[in-house]
């Protein structure tokens, strides 16, 4: 019985450290498979009217990407 226990258990621990190398490697956002808020819609999790900081230097690297873009693609 404790044969099934750690076979079982060290079969976990395995499947953890594969996830855990591609996180590291892919660098993804963990994502639920329906989609997480943004399939309903939302664009934060909280109900503030202003955003906090983080998500206001997420969104101003965005825009400067999508103009560096944009001013690329008129080159």
């Amino acid at each position: 019985m404790l044969d099934v226990f750690l076979i079982s258990f060290s079969l976990m621990i395995v499947v953890i450290l594969i996830m855990a190398v591609g996180y590291i490697f892919q660098k993804k956002e963990i994502k639920g498979s329906c989609g997480g808020i943004t399939a309903l819609g939302m664009d934060k999790v909280c109900d503030c009217d202003d955003p906090c900081d983080d998500k206001k230097e997420r969104m101003r690297k965005e825009a400067a990407r999508n103009q560096e873009e944009i001013s690329i693609s008129n080159l």
